[in-house]
């Protein structure tokens, strides 16, 4: 019980604490996952148990504790890189002793020599933007080493935990990661899937309702990947733990995968080639009559990236004092929170500007500053003094002041935030930073406009969005341009709207 509690209190809060626990991607893993998932692991009578990141032991306690039940003798094997944290571990309930075998190094760059029948992890969740350049160079070379080839740069460390660890899988034996959700909904994860699938067998994955997540206060969505050095298989099972603290899981595993749905636990045997084509973190895909996706009525582009909203975006008051313009101003939107309502109208704009918000977009095209009006070319040269002009996006930029150009999409989806992913209709006609997708319908005649901003707001559309959107903590969702366009639409929907299942794209709305 003392170990348990320990356990608990690591999970992470807000504030300086948590940005601490990003750093190093440490998340503690709580005891009624840590037992399933060694549950799993230790089910062939293994003798040892490997860690590749220790952390505060969460592994080795549910370790200990399942050999004590069943009489067995275990060795606690593992790697950390972080020497403090193992005394988290003794405070946890460990000794020195359970510690003993513990080997300080970089398990990923610095493998073990050896191979291991049984290996646990719950890898640090560092992702991409954290790793220093350096490092993102030795891990895609690690990847061409194991699978032939580099994975996208976006591929956070707990991937490469993940590759590792295989590799130093003993023939037949076993393997349980809890990673994010992004491992199979990444830009990477059809090429690591496709590598996984064809050399290991995947005995089941197991995700959480975000009300049993066992990181409710971590903007992550976990799964459990059980998977096995053996040979491949067609099938395997998909769990979903819909209750905090049950035994469910843990006796699911315990019993061998019996295929038996509870209150606490949903189980579906799924076809591995239906579960990489929806997704390893979705559940199963439902027969669909048609393949009408979005793609078939509009096309998708990214919001206006600024690269320093800060000099960009002004309130209204920021840009009479400057004295831009008002040709060289365009009304704009930057965050999703500050569109509550499914419209933007110029009573939301109006809004905005009451309360101190950025509503106009400083947009100089590219002509030569000094043909630019005297109070314009002040605030150019100003931007230039505080090296606004060197900022990685803006640089690129020719001149570095000239802003992207996006025609007013009649229709926004918000898909950043807390808030669910939303559509959102533009008749307020505002420009939309990159907190924001662009719509642009293929036909512009009012009557279809009005058709496909109904289809959008269909409840069975909106569900639609998590077959092809990143998966969050909370339940929160985000979806990029291209998936966006491959939203399935349901097509019952579409005649209930009147759009016919085939729509032969007219002349472009955008151009």
């Amino acid at each position: 019980m003392r170990g348990q509690q320990a356990q608990r209190q690591k999970l992470p809060s807000a504030g300086p604490q948590r940005e601490t626990l990003r750093e190093k991607g440490q998340f503690w893993t709580p005891p009624w996952v840590a037992e399933a998932m060694v549950a799993y692991c230790l089910a062939d009578q293994s003798e040892s148990i490997f860690d590749p990141a220790v952390g505060a032991g969460a592994f080795f306690l549910a370790a200990k504790q399942f050999a004590q039940r069943q009489d067995r003798q275990i060795h606690l094997l593992g790697a950390e890189v972080d020497r403090e944290v193992l005394q988290q571990a003794m405070s946890a309930g460990l000794s020195e002793r359970d510690l003993a075998l513990v080997e300080i190094r970089d398990f990923v760059l610095q493998p073990p020599d050896k191979r291991f029948p049984a290996i646990v992890a719950n890898p640090p969740y560092i992702r991409h933007h954290r790793l220093s350049p350096r490092t993102k160079e030795s891990l895609r070379a690690l990847s061409q080493e194991l699978i032939g080839e580099g994975l996208d740069g976006r591929a956070g460390l707990h991937v490469y935990f993940l590759l590792r660890a295989l590799q130093s899988l003993s023939d037949g034996g076993r393997l349980a990661f809890i990673m994010p959700a992004d491992t199979c909904e990444g830009v990477f994860a059809r090429t690591l899937w496709r590598w996984i699938s064809s050399h290991y067998r995947l005995d089941a994955v197991v995700t959480f309702k975000p009300e049993a997540s066992p990181f409710p206060n971590v903007d992550t969505n976990p799964i459990i990947f059980l998977i096995r050095n053996a040979e491949p298989e067609d099938q395997f099972f998909w769990a979903q733990c819909k209750q905090p603290e049950s035994e469910s899981l843990k006796n699911w595993i315990i019993t061998g995968f019996d295929q038996i749905s509870s209150d606490d636990l949903e189980v579906h045997r799924r076809s591995l080639a239906e579960g990489l084509a929806t997704g390893l973190s979705r559940a199963p895909a439902e027969q669909t009559d048609a393949g009408v996706v979005l793609a078939d009525f509009a096309k998708v582009m990214r919001g206006i990236a600024t690269g320093a909203n800060e000099f960009f975006f002004l309130t209204r008051q920021r840009a009479n004092e400057l004295k831009i313009p008002e040709e060289m101003l365009l009304p704009a939107v930057g965050r999703t929170r500050d569109v509550p309502a499914d419209e933007i109208t110029e009573g939301t704009l109006r809004q905005l500007e009451a309360s101190g918000r950025p509503t106009l977009l400083f947009a100089p095209d590219g002509r030569a500053l000094e043909d630019f009006p005297k109070q314009v070319r002040k605030y150019l040269r100003q931007g230039q003094a505080a090296g606004i002009d060197q900022r990685p996006l803006i640089a690129t930029r020719q001149p570095w002041y000239r802003m992207e150009a996006r025609k007013p999409p009649p229709f926004l989806f918000a898909y950043l935030g807390r808030r669910n992913a939303r559509f959102i209709r533009n008749s307020a006609g505002v420009a939309p930073l990159t907190g924001f997708l662009c719509i642009y319908p293929h036909r512009s005649d009012p009557e279809f406009v009005a058709r496909l901003w109904q289809l959008l707001q269909h409840p069975e559309t909106v569900k639609n969005l998590a077959r092809v959107g990143k998966s969050y903590g909370s339940g929160a969702i985000k979806v990029e341009p291209r998936a966006l366009e491959r939203l399935p639409l349901p097509e019952h929907v579409l005649a209930q709207v009147g759009l016919a299942s085939e729509s032969q794209p007219a002349l472009p709305f955008y151009d």
